[in-house]
């Protein structure tokens, strides 16, 4: 009976393991590279679920699954991901190749060719990794992180410059901002609604708002470095810039990074730190479906608090009128109200309504009182002189105050933004169609401020601003976009249709301000308006493959319907108007003025450092574009192959245009490769160029001026000859090699180009009117300014440089590895020719002015033409060593004085960051951008303006925070 028992049990524990034993599978094996160098922390993942592991300290993994046959994926940065089948449970021995995704990554700029690898492209393109670079560099946004890895590459933050202040300015290979198209998986991306006007590089153009993109949503970067008009259409005279966004599944990535400035010239050149910043990413994916649908979602939020390199100011900041000001309010406060009433046509005998005395007495009593003598027969006139000298040493010991109270704020803006991406993809069946979907959203408040307001000055109406005041430009940048599409087969053809659209949008308040026309009922705080801009782009591309003719031939062709608004929304009527003394807003009729300062001048109407948009710079503009494309990718033989493009564009407000690009490449070896090309291009100039119209405050060389900018169809446009504006057209060749050595483990592209560009849209300098009451001087007066600009097709350019990449890995011992990059470029960018400018400008005597020199350097030498990177990163078991050196070439001082075109000499920048893998899902790193504190050079004194300015803010090559020391924490949970 017991034996009956016993043989139940057994067979009901076999029944009862059986299944398990047949589902429970344990595999084990071990990683190594293609040496035989054991891989630690490889991901080892069952394919098409979340069950995975990681590889020990020597390579080795041990995984359960529930049934065999199975399929894992080993994956890891640095290295091609492997799919291994799995029949049985023999220990697996795997080895993995080094992803040299610099070169046989198949890229989807450059050609419709499926099958192009970048090593075959005969176009240059660069790959950045942007997730290994977010682990390791020091910088977070990508404006700034594509600055130190492309040397082609140029972004820097800027100061004093208007709404410039919050988004950066970017070039490629030296051209401007909107010479560059930027993409996102391969579907054209909205511009930014700003417009540079103010003293920076890029000055007049519009571009990208990069740092609207997450860094955690971007999987890597293709850096197309040629022009493709004829492939892309109008913006990509330069380059093209594809942002590929992340598609991992089953991964949560979270990372915080928080650093300052700790630099000699921190905290207006005392020391310490500054400039705190705070950033937190996180993204994660999810699996849709069973044939590698999926969906990401990625963001990040951050903090950044504002930085001051101005050290003090040494200019005047009291005249006399200010020091009888101060004690006529220490006895009433009405005194200052009536002394400035005579400016303003009040007269001299006029009783006090504090004491019943004549204003003029009282005003001569507080001068006396000041140490200004007077005498009986002085009048206002005799006052006015006599209170107009400089009081400023002794004012300042009176109030207790310091120069550096009336310091600006030099250097980074504040700032606080969240970003959103979200990426998505969904097959509908096994013959490759699938809907596809990406999006974002951001938000970013900025906050900058402008040039100090002194008490002597006309802009600051002392009554309300007895210390004068430091006016702030407050931002809200927004931006959305949406791309939706399907793609597929019809019958051999692949056919993709699309839809993406994009808004930006920008609105200004005006904060710790005054307009200072309007006296005592003026707000201290202004809705100043602002702009946006909307792009909606629908494209149907179709392609095929056609393997048995030559070695392989692609076709592809498609249509593109693109539609554009552009908006200026009005402010308050506060923000832009001028007044007169009886609060009525100034016209420029005969016989009336604006509101005037106690020594006659007039004060200047608007909200200070921003004057608002008003109802005639109000606007809603729209355009439409229509394109069709043919591409060619023939590869006549195993060595040689060729690719044509041609591209017809139409737009509605200015016509239309045909481009093509024909480029080659011929293999010389396995090893070898030399590649040209040849296209033409165009950029329309935008409807912000078209459209744009305001009043802004701009300092040339120091002076302020109140500068309108005029659209080309206006009436200020006729007066001066300035033309309606046309599109840019270029012609670029490039040339260049790649080379490999195996045995060395190294890669070289070498690549030099020229670009020639006609009619380049440029910002004019500034046009004054004869002050007799002539047509323009009415007009300037309308528009509460003193100067009037355009935008205008006034030079020809050529470009010409040389790229070139050079990597290099290498195993330095069983867990360490090394690889280096080291890249650069050699620019120049030069005006040829004349300047383009009206006859009416030429018999006036203008040209100069059209193209003036401060515009020369901007386009020229206002960054750097000469830039190097030398990275190296080196992976030694658990930690990780990250080193880069950056030359920034020479740049000048973008001034129409020739003497103080001050050459600012080359720099090196150094960056490095050393991290630790503390278990396989958590990593610290520690590390500093700008380790040895380098700062450009100072400027010499023509150039300071009083102290406000001890390195230029008009030519950047690297800015002037300095060090900044930061710390990192990653999380990666699978």
């Amino acid at each position: 009976m017991k034996q009956k028992n016993v043989k139940r049990i057994l067979m009901f524990a076999f029944l009862f393991l059986l299944p398990i034993a047949m589902v429970a599978q344990t595999i084990k094996g071990k990683v190594t590279d293609a040496s035989g160098v054991s891989l630690p922390y490889m991901n080892v993942l069952v394919k098409g679920t979340s069950n995975g592991v990681t590889t020990n300290d020597s390579g080795e993994f041990s995984i359960t699954v529930k049934s065999l046959p199975t399929t894992i994926v080993v994956s890891a940065m640095g290295y091609a991901r492997l799919e291994v089948a799995v029949t049985n449970t023999d220990f697996l021995a795997i080895t993995v190749q080094e992803d040299n995704v610099s070169l046989e990554e198949i890229v989807v700029i450059g050609s419709r060719n499926p099958n192009r690898s970048v090593i075959d492209s005969p176009v240059p393109i660069d790959i950045v990794d942007i997730k290994e670079l977010a682990a390791s560099a020091p910088q977070v946004n990508l404006n700034q992180i594509l600055n130190f890895v492309a040397p082609s590459f140029t972004s820097n933050t800027q100061t004093i410059s208007d709404g410039t202040d919050h988004v950066d300015p970017a070039s490629l290979r030296g051209l401007g901002p909107d010479q560059v198209l930027v993409l996102i998986n391969g579907k054209r991306r909205h511009t930014s609604s700003l417009i540079n006007v103010n003293g920076t590089f890029g000055r007049g153009s519009v571009g990208t708002d990069l740092n609207a993109i997450p860094a955690a949503a971007i999987k890597r970067l293709e850096v197309l470095r040629d022009g493709a008009a004829a492939q892309y259409g109008s913006d990509a005279i330069a380059g093209v810039i594809n942002i590929v966004l992340n598609e991992t599944v089953n991964e949560l990535s979270l990372a915080v990074t928080t650093g300052a400035h700790f630099s000699e010239n921190s905290n207006g050149q005392t020391g310490g730190s500054d400039g705190e910043t705070t950033n937190v990413s996180a993204s994660y994916g999810l699996p849709l479906g069973e044939n590698g649908g999926f969906i990401t979602f990625s963001g990040d939020f951050d903090v950044r608090e504002a930085y001051n390199r101005m050290k003090e100011w040494e200019g005047g900041i009291f005249k006399g009128y200010n020091v009888v000001e101060r004690l006529a309010n220490a006895s009433n406060a009405g005194y200052s109200a009536e002394f400035l009433s005579l400016a303003n046509g009040v007269a001299e005998s006029t009783l006090s309504g504090v004491n019943g005395l004549p204003i003029i007495d009282n005003l001569k009593s507080f001068a006396n009182a000041a140490g200004y003598a007077t005498t009986a027969t002085d009048g206002f006139a005799e006052l006015q002189t006599i209170l107009n000298a400089d009081a400023t040493t002794s004012e300042l010991a009176a109030r207790g105050q310091k120069r550096t109270d009336y310091n600006m704020r030099v250097g980074q803006s504040k700032v606080r933004g969240g970003r959103f991406f979200t990426n998505f993809k969904l097959p509908l069946d096994d013959n490759g169609t699938e809907l596809y979907s990406f999006a974002g959203m951001s938000s970013r408040n900025g906050n900058s401020a402008g040039f100090y307001r002194l008490p002597s000055q006309q802009r600051t109406f002392t009554p309300a601003y007895i210390n004068g005041f430091l006016p702030e430009i407050n931002s809200t940048i927004s931006d959305q976009s949406l791309a939706v599409g399907i793609k597929g087969k019809i019958g051999e053809w692949n056919v993709d249709f699309s839809n993406t659209y994009g808004k930006n949008a920008f609105d200004f308040v005006i904060g710790n301000t005054y307009n200072a026309s309007q006296g005592n009922a003026s707000p201290t705080t202004f809705d100043a308006g602002g702009f946006s801009f909307m792009q909606n782009t629908t494209n149907l591309d179709l392609s095929k493959f056609y393997e048995d003719t030559f070695e392989g031939f692609g076709v592809a062709f498609g249509g593109e319907h693109r539609m554009e608004n552009y908006q200026i929304i009005s402010g308050e009527e506060s923000s832009y108007t001028q007044y007169q003394a009886d609060g009525l807003p100034f016209t420029g009729i005969a016989g009336t003025t604006p509101l005037k300062d106690f020594f006659g001048r007039s004060r200047p109407g608007g909200s200070q450092v921003f004057p608002g948009f008003g109802p005639k710079n109000e606007l809603d503009r729209a355009r439409n574009s229509v394109a069709a494309y043919l591409d060619l990718d023939a590869k006549f033989s195993e060595e040689f192959s060729t690719t044509f493009a041609t591209r017809y564009e139409n737009y509605s407000d200015f016509g239309s245009t045909m481009n093509f690009k024909l480029a080659s490449i011929y293999k010389v070896s396995d090893n070898f490769r030399i590649r040209a090309s040849y296209n033409t291009g165009f950029r329309a100039p935008s409807l912000h160029q078209l459209n744009f119209n305001s009043t802004s405050t701009i300092f040339q060389d120091g002076v302020p001026v109140e500068v309108g900018t005029f659209a080309n169809d206006s009436k200020a446009a006729k007066l001066l000859g300035i033309p309606q504006l046309k599109e840019e057209t270029s012609n670029s060749f490039s040339a260049g090699f790649t080379a490999k050595l195996p045995e060395a483990n190294l890669t070289f592209t070498v690549d030099g180009y020229v670009v020639n560009i006609a009619d380049r849209v440029v910002y004019t300098g500034q046009f004054k009117g004869p002050g007799t009451g002539s047509e323009l001087d009415v007009l300037l007066i309308q528009a509460n300014a003193s100067a009037a600009s355009f935008f205008a097709n006034a030079i020809d350019t050529e470009s010409k440089g040389i790229d070139f990449v050079i990597s290099h890995k290498a195993n330095l011992g069983a867990k360490t590895r090394l690889k280096t990059d080291f890249s650069g470029t050699l620019s120049q960018t030069r005006q040829v020719g004349g300047i383009n400018s009206s006859q009416i400008l030429k018999d006036a005597g203008l040209v100069d002015t059209y193209f003036p020199e401060t515009s020369r350097i901007f386009l020229e030498e206002a960054v750097p033409r000469t830039k190097m990177n030398l990275t190296n990163s080196l992976t030694s078991g658990k930690y990780n060593v990250f080193l880069r050196n950056v030359y920034f070439g020479k740049v000048s001082e973008a001034t129409n004085t020739a003497a103080n075109q001050q050459v600012f000499a080359s720099k090196v920048v150094t960056d490095l960051s050393v991290g630790y893998k503390a278990t396989k899902d958590l990593t610290f790193t520690v590390g500093a951008n700008n380790l040895l504190d380098v700062s450009p050079d100072r400027a010499i004194e023509a150039n300071r303006s009083g102290g406000r300015f001890d390195w230029s803010r008009r030519s950047q090559q690297f800015g002037v925070g300095g060090r900044f020391l930061f710390a990192r924490v990653s999380f990666t949970l699978k």
